[in-house]
């Protein structure tokens, strides 16, 4: 297959400015949707409306799926009735009715007042699921068909009925209340006799979802089981909708986007970098850095307690900071795995005991390491007499251990008091792990060296 050499920006405006329209359609004849909506993204917004509707029309509904939110309003208010009803007429229910829930009010009625009463229904039974339902991922358009069907006549069906589906690779047979009873491929009915019964060649194993199955749940179905699309099932096992593996991807980035900005102590947003103003950015941030400041002072606190001793030896000083990041590096490695075990259901609450023990290890041999070596450079380098470089290698190690158990037991037991994990983010649990770094290492030197 002969690759397509994609335009830059710059090109189709150079075009757009010599008005070589039919160029620059035929170029956006040949292109992906997505790298269609990543030039429009870009574009000046007073010219990419006109070069929009340079594209065809079924083209142009898949490109508008693609867009940016806010590209996607500016486009609609400048729409006719009729490009918004021919746009809105090629869209899948899913992706209208996640149009519909970013759009502005004002937009929104727009949009409805130039759809169809069928359509509309469609769209407002989706949006009452919750926002992190499965219900609130599917669409209704799949092909179903009957058991009692020859293979003929399924593909007969899928003929006349899948042209507007979002996918006729995966069948579903359900009776007449809709009840799922199985799968059936398109390969299955390819390779199968013309006159084969579908029950006789189905799947009746069926894995599903039901419409309140939390849609990061769903996700991991796809990837655990390697699915292009699943069922979603009411109470009474009636077939209500499908989900595809394009709306599970985009889950996937979700939830990942949303457990990093956890773990960097920010509150998660649902919006690109350059569309979320600063008065949100900075919304966003300060909670946690106000919190992760004052809960410094326990640190403050610690130090000026034990003043005197440090004033007695000044490569104790020097020393703390190295202590408090190697501390809170290792509870930062053991929180962050843990956290991502979680999400990805390779640890559960009841491994808790299997995870101390595996960190308690861990920490012991990173303790040892590290110990060692700080005690071979700090004598080296002459810093300090080798009962004082004792001390701070004995509380280094003891610091990694504690470290690496504070980091694997909270997420663990914020997941069991029904807490997301990755709230105990690395700067949470370092701001602890400071704090008892200090305890420790002010403890072992009085207790060693006799000072207070």
């Amino acid at each position: 297959m002969e690759n397509i050499l994609i335009p830059t920006e710059e090109e189709i405006l150079t075009l757009f400015e010599a008005k070589k329209y039919a160029k620059i359609r035929e170029l956006f004849i040949e292109m992906n949707p997505a790298d269609i909506a990543a030039l429009l993204n870009d574009f000046p917004k007073d010219k990419s409306p006109v070069v929009f509707r340079l594209l065809p029309k079924e083209l142009a509904a898949d490109t508008f799926v693609e867009m940016d939110t806010d590209i996607q309003t500016h486009f609609i208010k400048g729409f006719s009735d009729t490009e918004l009803r021919d746009i809105m007429d090629e869209l899948y229910l899913d992706d209208f009715a996640d149009l519909v829930e970013e759009m502005p009010a004002n937009v929104v009625k727009r949009i409805l007042a130039n759809t169809d009463a069928d359509t509309r229904s469609m769209v407002n039974k989706i949006l009452q699921y919750p926002d992190d339902s499965a219900g609130s991922l599917m669409t209704v358009e799949y092909v179903s068909l009957r058991k009692n069907m020859t293979v003929s006549e399924a593909l007969t069906r899928i003929r006349q009925t899948g042209v507007d589906k979002e996918t006729i690779y995966s069948c579903y047979i359900t009776d007449y209340n809709r009840t799922l009873l199985g799968i059936v491929t398109a390969k299955d009915l390819l390779l199968s006799e013309e006159d084969a019964l579908i029950s006789d060649i189905m799947e009746t194993n069926v894995i599903n979802v039901h419409t309140h199955t939390d849609k990061e749940d769903v996700a991991q179905i796809f990837s655990k089981y390697d699915l292009l699309v699943l069922p979603v099932v009411d109470d009474e096992q009636r077939l209500v909708g499908i989900v595809t593996i394009d709306d599970a991807m985009d889950v996937m980035e979700e939830e990942a986007t949303e457990d990093i900005e956890k773990m960097a102590a920010i509150r998660p947003g649902d919006k690109p970098y350059f569309q979320t103003s600063v008065w949100q950015t900075y919304l966003a941030r300060i909670p946690w850095l106000l919190i992760l400041m004052v809960s410094a002072t326990f640190t403050s606190l610690i130090i000026t307690k034990f003043e005197d001793a440090l004033s007695a030896s000044i490569i104790l000083s020097a020393s703390i900071p190295m202590l408090m990041d190697t501390g809170g590096n290792c509870g930062g490695q053991a929180s962050v795995t843990i956290i991502r075990s979680l999400s990805l259901e390779d640890v559960e609450f009841r491994d808790i005991f299997k995870v101390i023990w595996k960190e308690l290890r861990v920490g012991f041999m990173c303790g040892i390491s590290l110990a060692v070596v700080n005690f071979g450079k700090m004598l080296l380098l002459h810093q300090g007499t080798v009962l004082v470089v004792f001390v701070i290698s004995l509380a280094l190690f003891c610091s990694v251990v504690m470290a690496k158990f504070i980091g694997c037991i909270l997420p663990m037991l914020a997941t069991k008091v029904g807490f997301d994990p990755a709230v105990m983010s690395s700067p949470f649990i370092t701001t602890i792990v400071d704090a008892l770094t200090l305890l420790i290492y002010f403890n072992l030197a009085s207790a060693i060296l006799h000072i207070v």
